[in-house]
């Protein structure tokens, strides 16, 4: 398994500020060490044209994260680097400098993915004991698929989207003391990726993919 920052892409296909955000993730999704996800909320299916790929729990997770920050206000697009940066997400050089400050922060936490057939094996250690739990969570994506969008604000454009997260689980919780070896089961073919996360949501302690 291949480790990275995680850059979380709050979006919609119903959204006219959305097409260089995800033009951006396209980008990022090509960077080594960089994990990309596409998150589609619901929130602007009522102007003419239902996402697709919209989905209430990514609303949720957005909402979540804006609380988190004492913010009352959500707004596509909006990327999230690492748990914790906050961006309005056609940004691309404050994005940039944000994933280059997540990946220079050290980590004390090791995390290795290994599938097995429909199962995946997480294990997970920190060389110091976590100050609090993390979220353990298991996310799967599409890696790439294109729309041709026929109402709302962007009718009659064609948009390529990238990873775009098709399913995100809670799947555990992980003191941070002992080991953690966990196997899950994770079937079909799209990319598995498990995020190991401070509650909050807040910071990101690692992540990694299969791919």
């Amino acid at each position: 398994s291949e480790p990275g920052v995680v850059v979380e892409l709050y979006t919609s296909q119903g959204c006219s500020s959305c097409p260089p955000a995800d033009a951006l993730l396209e980008e990022l999704v090509q960077q080594p060490g960089v994990i990309a996800l596409s998150l589609h909320v619901d929130y602007w299916d009522y102007i003419g044209w239902q996402d697709t790929f919209g989905n209430a729990r990514f609303t949720a997770r957005q909402k979540a994260y804006a609380h988190a920050a004492g913010e009352k206000m959500i707004y596509t697009p909006q990327i999230i680097v690492a748990g914790g940066e906050r961006l309005v997400g056609n940004e691309g050089d404050a994005v940039a400098v944000a994933v280059q400050r997540g990946a220079a922060r050290p980590s004390d936490v090791a995390l290795q993915l290994s599938r097995e057939g429909d199962m995946v094996t997480i294990r997970a250690q920190s060389a110091t004991p976590l100050p609090a739990p993390v979220r353990v969570q298991l996310v799967r994506y599409l890696p790439q698929q294109t729309v041709e969008i026929a109402g709302g604000e962007n009718a009659g454009q064609i948009v390529t989207y990238s990873n775009i997260v098709t399913d995100w689980q809670i799947i555990g919780e992980w003191a941070g003391q002992d080991p953690l070896a966990m196997t899950v089961p994770a079937a079909g073919s799209e990319p598995v990726v498990v995020i190991l996360q401070n509650e909050g949501p807040a910071e990101i302690v690692a992540a990694a993919r299969l791919r």
